[in-house]
C-alpha cells in the first residue's frame, strides 16, 4: 500500500488516480467466528483487544454511486465499541438484515465486519454515477446511508427506514486502510487540519450539531443555558463549542478536573466536577438517590442563575431522570445515545406539569452534517483530538474509549504511517494552532 500513501501524500490527483485499486486491504474487523464465545461472557470482561482484529480483506466492488476512498485515518466511536463488545446486540445481525435486502447489499453480508464509523483520506475510485467528486479529492465521510426508497426520508434522511449507520450497521467501515461509501456521504478535508485530526470530526460534531443547532434538535438561541454532561468527551466538547460559537451558555458537566480543566480552556466558565462534588445519583441497591438529585439542581441553579432551557444527553440511564428534573419549564432535553444504559426512569410530573419535551436524535443528516463540518473548514470550530494510534493497536484504541480513560475524541491512523500529514492551509492553521491542539495540551 505504500504507492497509494504516498500518492495521497504529494497532493496530485494525477498520482492518485493513477494508481491500482489492490485486491486486498488491511483492517480493523471483528469477526462471526468469536460470537458465540464473546456473548458467553459477561459484558464486563470483554476486552476490545482480544475482540478486535487487524486482519487482510478483499477490495469490494464499487456499486451505483459509491466511492472507494484510500483512507488516512479514522477514529473511535462509542458504535465500535459496542461492536467490539458484541453489545448490545452482534452487529452481524445487522448486516444480514441488510444482506437480505438486494443483491448488491448482499455484499455487506461476510463472516467480518470491518469497522468505523469515521474517515479522512482520499478518493481512490468512483463508481457509476457519481458526478461530485472525482480521484484525488480530499474529503471526510458522514456516517449515514440512506436509502430512500420510500417517501419517509425525503424530509429529513434520519425518518428513512431504509438509513443505517456506515461502520456499524454496514459493512466496509473507516478503521482500514480503503473504505466503501456513498458519494452522499462525502464532505471537503479541512485543508488546515492533519489526516488524523480531520477524522475525528464526522460522527461526534455532526451529533452535536443536530442536538443544538438544528431545527430538529433544540433549535439552540443565543443566551440560552444549555447543560452538557460529559462537556469533554467527544459529543459533549463539540457541543461545549457550538453552544459558545453560537451565543449559548455551556455548563459543563464532567468527572475530573482535567477535563473541568479542559472545558476552561475551550472557553466555557460554567463548569461542575462531578468527581470533585462527590455526586452519587444511585445507591448500592440501584436506587435513585433523589437527595442528590435535587443537591445536583442546587448546583446548576447556584452556578447558571437558572435552569437549563437545553440539556444534551448521552450518558442514558444514570444521569436521565436528573436531566428531565433540572430542564426549565418549557425547556428541552435532546438525547442522542444511553452509554451507561438504555432504560430510563424519571418523574415524569417534571415533564408534563412542566410542558418539557424530550427530543430523539440520531446522528444527523447530510446536510447537517455538512454544515457542521463548514464550520470547521472556516476555522469556528475545532477538533477535539486528544491522541493516535497506529491501526495495529485498534483494540487498544477502542478499549480507552470503552473505559472512559480518554479525553475528547481517539483517532487510528490507516493509510497515514505519521502524525502531522495532511496540511494543505498552514496559514489558517497558524492562526487556530492553539485552538487545534488544546486537547493534546490537556493530556
Amino acid at each position: 500500500m505504500s504507492h497509494l500513501r504516498d500518492a495521497a501524500a504529494t497532493d496530485d490527483p494525477q498520482a492518485v488516480a493513477a494508481c491500482d485499486v489492490p485486491a486486498g486491504y488491511r483492517a480493523a474487523v471483528v469477526l462471526a467466528a468469536d460470537q458465540q464465545a464473546v456473548t458467553a461472557t459477561p459484558v464486563g470482561d470483554r476486552d476490545p483487544r482480544r475482540t478486535v482484529h487487524v486482519r487482510e480483506v478483499a477490495t469490494p466492488q464499487l456499486g451505483h454511486g459509491e466511492v472507494l476512498v484510500a483512507t488516512m485515518a479514522s477514529s473511535i466511536n462509542y458504535n465500535t465499541v459496542w461492536s467490539a463488545l458484541f453489545e448490545p446486540v452482534p452487529t452481524f445481525r445487522f448486516l444480514r438484515t441488510f444482506g437480505r435486502t438486494s443483491p448488491e447489499a448482499a455484499r455487506h453480508d461476510l463472516p467480518y465486519h470491518v469497522l468505523g464509523s469515521d474517515l479522512s483520506g482520499v478518493v481512490l475510485r468512483t463508481g457509476p454515477g457519481v458526478r461530485e467528486w472525482k480521484p484525488g479529492d480530499e474529503v471526510v465521510a458522514h456516517c449515514l446511508q440512506p436509502d430512500l426508497q420510500t417517501p419517509g426520508g425525503h424530509d429529513d434522511t434520519l425518518l428513512d427506514p431504509g438509513q443505517r449507520v456506515w461502520g456499524y450497521e454496514t459493512n466496509f467501515g473507516g478503521l482500514a486502510e480503503i473504505s466503501l461509501v456513498k458519494a452522499n456521504q462525502l464532505m471537503p478535508k479541512p485543508a488546515h487540519l492533519t489526516w488524523e485530526e480531520a477524522a475525528s470530526l464526522g460522527v461526534a460534531l455532526s451529533t452535536a450539531y443536530r442536538q443544538l443547532v438544528s431545527h430538529h434538535g433544540a433549535d439552540m438561541k443565543q443566551g440560552e443555558r444549555v447543560l452538557i454532561w460529559g462537556a469533554a468527551g467527544g459529543v459533549g466538547a463539540y457541543a461545549t463549542q457550538l453552544a459558545l460559537n453560537g451565543g449559548a451558555v455551556p455548563v459543563c458537566v464532567v468527572s475530573s478536573q482535567a477535563k473541568a480543566d479542559l472545558c476552561r480552556r475551550m472557553g466555557a466558565e460554567l463548569v461542575i466536577d462531578r468527581a470533585a462534588e462527590n455526586f452519587t445519583f444511585w445507591d448500592e441497591q440501584d436506587r435513585p438517590r433523589l437527595s442528590e438529585w435535587s443537591r445536583f439542581r442546587s448546583a446548576v441553579r447556584n452556578l447558571a442563575g437558572d435552569d437549563p432551557s437545553i440539556v444534551v444527553e448521552h450518558p442514558g440511564r444514570e444521569t436521565f431522570g436528573i436531566s428531565v428534573m433540572i430542564t426549565a419549564r418549557g425547556g428541552s432535553v435532546v438525547t442522542c445515545a444511553s452509554t451507561t444504559g438504555y432504560q430510563h426512569s424519571y418523574d415524569n410530573r417534571h415533564l408534563w406539569m412542566h410542558v418539557k419535551r424530550i427530543i430523539g436524535s440520531h446522528m444527523a443528516n447530510y446536510r447537517e452534517a455538512w454544515a457542521a463540518n463548514d464550520l470547521v473548514v472556516r476555522g469556528s470550530i475545532h477538533p477535539v483530538l486528544s491522541q493516535s494510534f497506529p491501526l495495529d493497536a485498534v483494540g487498544e484504541a477502542t478499549r480507552a474509549v470503552a473505559g472512559n480513560s480518554h479525553h475528547g475524541k481517539v483517532g487510528v491512523l490507516c493509510l497515514a504511517d505519521r502524525p502531522g500529514m495532511g496540511v494543505r492551509d498552514h496559514a489558517l492553521r497558524a492562526r487556530k494552532l492553539d485552538r487545534i491542539n488544546l486537547f493534546q495540551k490537556g493530556r
